[in-house]
C-alpha cells in the first residue's frame, strides 16, 4: 500500500494560491452548494454533503459560510443555480488537464477556460479525450506529525482505505469514491482528524518534465486555470523532475 506522493512536487505552486483564504472558502462553498443541490441540504442523509462540510471545517471555514452555501445549493437564497461542469484540455508538450468548475454562467466560464488554454499554449479537448487517463479516488490527508508511516498504515487498513502515500509533507489515504466519507469517519472515531478530504482524479501515467522552460510554461497554465474564480479543482498528469524543482525553488 505504501508509496510516495510525487504530485506533492507541484503542490507548492498550488499552495501559493490556496493560502488566500477566500479562494479556499470559495472552493468549499461551491462543493457544498453542488452537494446540497444534488442530494438535499441534510448532511445526515447526504454523504457527499457531509464530506464537503467536513472538508470546509478542516480549513476553518466559518459556520455561517457553510450554512449559506447549503442554502445556495438548495435554492433557498434564490438567484442563478450553480452548475457543475468539467473541461478537458492539453497544455504544452501534450500535458493533460482536467478542470472541475462550478458556475452560474456556463457560456462565460467555457469562454474563459478556452482563452486560458489558448494563451497558455494549449487547447480545449473534446469531452472524454482526457478524463480516461485519470482514476477517480477519494483522498484523505493526515499531517506528517500526526502519525508515523507504520501507524498510518495500520490506521488506514483498519479504516478501510485502499492505499497510503507518505512523504515529508504528510500522509495521503486513497479510497474508492463511494467510501470517502466512511473511511474519514472511521479515522475520526479512532482519534485521527483528517486535514482534508475530497474526491480527486489521479493520472494513470504521469509525465515527468525535466526542462526548466517547459516546466515554467506548464506551471503557469496550471496556475491560471486554478486561479479562475469558478475553478474547484485542476488535475493534470505532469510531474517536475527533482533538478528542475530545485531550480524553481531556488
Amino acid at each position: 500500500m505504501a508509496g510516495h506522493n510525487k504530485w506533492s512536487k507541484v503542490k507548492h505552486i498550488k499552495a501559493r494560491v490556496d493560502v488566500i483564504r477566500g479562494k479556499v472558502f470559495s472552493k468549499c462553498a461551491h462543493e457544498i452548494a453542488i452537494a446540497a443541490r444534488d442530494g438535499g441540504g441534510d448532511p445526515t442523509m447526504n454523504p457527499r454533503l457531509r464530506a464537503a462540510i467536513d472538508g470546509a471545517k478542516a480549513v476553518s471555514m466559518p459556520k455561517d459560510n457553510i450554512e449559506r452555501a447549503i442554502k445556495k445549493g438548495t435554492g433557498e437564497l434564490g438567484g442563478e443555480a450553480i452548475q457543475e461542469v468539467s473541461y478537458e484540455g492539453y497544455g504544452p508538450q501534450g500535458i493533460a488537464f482536467l478542470i472541475e468548475a462550478a458556475t452560474d454562467n456556463l457560456n462565460r466560464t467555457a469562454a474563459d477556460i478556452r482563452s486560458i488554454f489558448t494563451k497558455g499554449g494549449g487547447s480545449v479537448a473534446t469531452p472524454g479525450s482526457v478524463a480516461y487517463q485519470f482514476d477517480r479516488k477519494g483522498e484523505i490527508t493526515l499531517p506528517a506529525e500526526a502519525l508515523g508511516e507504520d501507524e498510518v498504515m495500520e490506521a488506514a487498513i483498519l479504516a478501510g482505505a485502499d492505499d497510503v502515500r507518505s512523504d515529508e509533507e504528510g500522509h495521503i489515504l486513497l479510497t474508492a469514491p463511494t467510501e470517502l466519507y466512511a473511511v474519514s469517519s472511521a479515522l475520526r472515531e479512532s482519534g485521527h482528524e483528517p486535514a482534508s478530504e475530497k474526491l480527486v482524479s489521479i493520472p494513470q501515467n504521469p509525465t515527468v518534465i525535466d526542462d526548466l522552460e517547459q516546466a515554467k510554461q506548464v506551471l503557469k497554465l496550471y496556475e491560471k486555470l486554478d486561479e479562475h474564480p469558478d475553478t474547484m479543482n485542476v488535475f493534470t498528469n505532469f510531474e517536475v523532475s527533482d533538478d528542475v524543482l530545485a531550480t524553481l525553488d531556488a
